[in-house]
């Protein structure tokens, strides 16, 4: 049962990638997706198949994950029974409210971040997903895979996410599927299903550039993002967002020019005030 689980969430993760290429790609990819989405979809058994197809009609997002013994999708409390049915993988589990098919993994990342208390005032724009101590105005790293692992080592040590060689590992799987650097040195590696919290943004510049991916494409800002899986479809939203606003060159200019944390995050919160909300 846990092979199966494991290849429904890796078709998932193709189904979820095809629409954040359909939405900020440039559809080159396209066709090897699809190639890959249906053979994935057809070497499930006929039974589980029905019910995949079933779901996905309804919505891309067909697997749960199961998070402190609730749906992390729609916030549906599990009977004890049913989440020890979840962890022992004998047979598959829907959720009582949504039907998505749950499953549990233990070594996931978490995010671990302190929730805003009622009385806070209220974030918005970029604020509502990401903070000044997730800023580096100077990445050290010379690779993609190098800017990664510093990003989620920060993100770490300012108190956000836990769990720093999977978040790595998950960010590096995704990007061998398909390469998350855009056009004017701009790059999104980022990882799913990160529960218990908000999705979480930080930034990393290089002014002399980071050799991203093996084919050559060169990052000057890299967006290093976490995903709670119920907030898939905001974060296509989000990239869109950055993209637009960084199309401009007074904005890439003036996140470049940044020295320190604290610049960078002024820079980052000017330049995103119309088109984050």
């Amino acid at each position: 049962m846990q092979s199966l689980i494991n290849h429904l969430n890796q078709l998932q993760e193709l189904v979820l990638i095809r629409d954040e290429h359909r939405t900020t790609g440039d559809g080159s990819h396209m066709d090897h997706l699809n190639d890959s989405i249906d053979q994935l979809t057809d070497k499930l058994p006929q039974d589980v198949k029905s019910l995949y197809m079933r779901l996905y009609k309804k919505d891309h997002i067909v697997m749960a994950p199961m998070y402190n013994g609730c749906c992390a999708i729609c916030g549906m409390r599990m009977p004890i029974s049913q989440v020890q049915a979840v962890r022992l993988r004998k047979q598959i589990q829907n959720c009582p409210s949504c039907a998505r098919i749950l499953f549990e993994e233990s070594d996931a990342p978490r995010w671990v971040g302190d929730m805003p208390s009622r009385t806070e005032p209220r974030k918005s724009g970029i604020s509502r997903f990401s903070a000044e101590s997730l800023m580096v105005a100077d990445l050290k790293a010379d690779t993609g895979a190098d800017a990664i692992e510093e990003l989620a080592k920060v993100m770490n040590e300012a108190g956000f996410v836990s769990g720093v060689e999977k978040l790595v590992q998950s960010a590096l799987e995704r990007e061998a599927v398909l390469s998350t650097a855009m056009e004017n040195g701009l790059a999104f590696p980022h990882v799913r299903g990160v529960e218990g919290g908000g999705l979480t943004l930080a930034l990393g510049v290089s002014r002399k550039g980071v050799k991203y991916d093996d084919a050559g494409s060169v990052a000057n800002m890299i967006f290093f993002i976490t995903i709670p899986t119920a907030v898939s479809a905001f974060y296509l939203k989000l990239v869109s967002g950055l993209t637009e606003t960084f199309l401009k060159e007074q904005h890439r200019e003036a996140v470049l020019a940044a020295e320190t944390p604290e610049q960078l995050w002024k820079a980052l919160t000017k330049a995103t005030r119309y088109s984050i909300k």
